[in-house]
């Protein structure tokens, strides 16, 4: 998984609004404690920090990882 997909998800999931305001202000404790935006930094591998956000915000495992085609960005 790539910043990019995680990025993308994260908007599709969230919305844009609240995914730059989890990413940035959510302490993740799967994570080492750190926000999203922190163990992308620290290298943490980006598939766990998306797993890690989506665990913490109960998002089912049926949402996580399919945007449908026609609300993909192009």
């Amino acid at each position: 998984m790539r910043r990019s997909e995680f990025a993308e998800l994260a908007d599709h999931v969230f919305g844009s609004t609240l995914a730059r305001t989890y990413t940035h202000d959510l302490v993740l404790e799967e994570v080492g404690g750190l926000t999203a935006a922190g163990a992308l930094e620290r290298g943490v591998a980006v598939r766990a920090v998306w797993t890690a956000l989506c665990e913490a915000m109960e998002v089912p495992e049926s949402a996580r990882w399919e945007i449908p085609v026609e609300q993909r960005r192009r």
